[in-house]
């Protein structure tokens, strides 16, 4: 696996992972007054936009993006539902979020370390954009706690 294919797999599988992390939160707290209900949208939407530019970078290069395996998803929502059944406060929520969204751009500051200097400059400028997000987000989730 060359540097590119490398980084876009792993912008692809966390923005994936997120996206769908970010659905199975929506659909747990869709019956509930929970204020931070407004920004889950604009997060799902974002890693829907980062998954589709690497899907296109993914294909430009002949590769195909590996979905996400179904143990990884199941477990993912057995964990959100879990935790929403605890508790569904817009502090934990956030502070789930948060953690995933620190979790992906600790492994996108290493792959942009790794390979700034020899993978595709459209390749780390979407690293580095999704990287941004995640700190934007960190930060619009924070007053949430």
């Amino acid at each position: 696996m060359n540097e590119n294919e490398e980084i876009l797999e792993y912008i692809y599988q966390t923005s994936n992972m997120g996206m769908q992390s970010t659905k199975d939160l929506i659909n747990a707290i869709k019956d509930k007054d929970n204020k931070i209900k407004k920004i889950l949208p604009e997060i799902e939407k974002n890693y829907e936009k980062y998954s589709k530019e690497t899907e296109k970078l993914l294909n430009k290069q002949d590769l195909k993006a590996k979905p996400i395996g179904i143990m990884a998803k199941t477990m993912s929502k057995m964990s959100i539902n879990k935790e929403m059944m605890n508790d569904n406060s817009d502090s934990n929520i956030a502070d789930m979020l948060i953690q995933g969204l620190t979790m992906g751009n600790l492994g996108l500051t290493k792959h942009i370390e790794n390979y700034e200097k020899t993978a595709d400059k459209k390749v780390i400028d979407l690293a580095k954009s999704l990287k941004k997000f995640g700190e934007e987000y960190i930060e619009k989730l924070k007053p949430y706690l």
